[in-house]
């Protein structure tokens, strides 16, 4: 990697990781748990410009994940979401990155890897960090994995959509702009 990519991923990280955390300060629950609009996820939106995204949200996603460990207590069972959503994260950029010049399709890259791998583990943290029945029902975790693995494949699922295609397909297309137009202005200046 050159120095100017991994100055772009380590910023990166941080902004995911602020973000996550500001999102979980003023929204609650909404940045982790079983239904999820865990803003800084826009920036996937990142990885259709540069591949320096790919390190860079999978770091910052670490980094939130593990603030939220010390935060909500989840103690060991949190090194889950750190572990396994830090590698949704991270597959949901990766196919962004690959899918770049189609990026309706791209986007939808961090929505599919987060609806399939977080319902996955999410009983188990739910259940450490005090839930017991499945949110807005009265099933029981205890013994319904299927059900809650369905509910997270949904409210997942439709979080992550709404973030990738409300913020962060406008967020592309603003930066994409930007992103022309610093391009033709330094091929301006080297035709000269």
């Amino acid at each position: 990697m050159k120095t100017n990519d991994i100055a772009r991923a380590g910023v990166i990280a941080a902004t995911y990781a602020a973000c996550t955390l500001v999102t979980m300060l003023f929204l609650g629950n909404l940045a982790w748990g079983p239904i999820q609009f865990r803003v800084s996820e826009a920036l996937c939106a990142l990885a259709l410009i540069t591949p320096a995204a790919i390190p860079g949200l999978t770091l910052g996603c670490a980094i939130a994940n593990v603030a939220n460990i010390v935060l909500s207590g989840t103690g060991a069972l949190g090194l889950l979401d750190v572990v396994f959503g830090s590698l949704a994260t991270c597959l949901g950029a990766l196919f962004t990155w690959k899918m770049r010049r189609h990026p309706l399709v791209a986007l939808a890259g961090p929505v599919l890897a987060n609806a399939l791998i977080v319902p996955a583990y999410l009983p188990l943290l739910l259940m450490g960090a005090g839930f017991y029945t499945i949110p807005f029902t009265s099933i029981s975790l205890d013994g319904a994995w299927p059900l809650m693995y369905l509910f997270g494949l949904v409210t997942t699922g439709v979080g992550e959509a709404t973030i990738m295609y409300v913020l962060g397909l406008p967020l592309y297309r603003s930066l994409a702009k930007t992103h022309l137009a610093h391009t033709d202005m330094a091929e301006m200046g080297t035709s000269k």
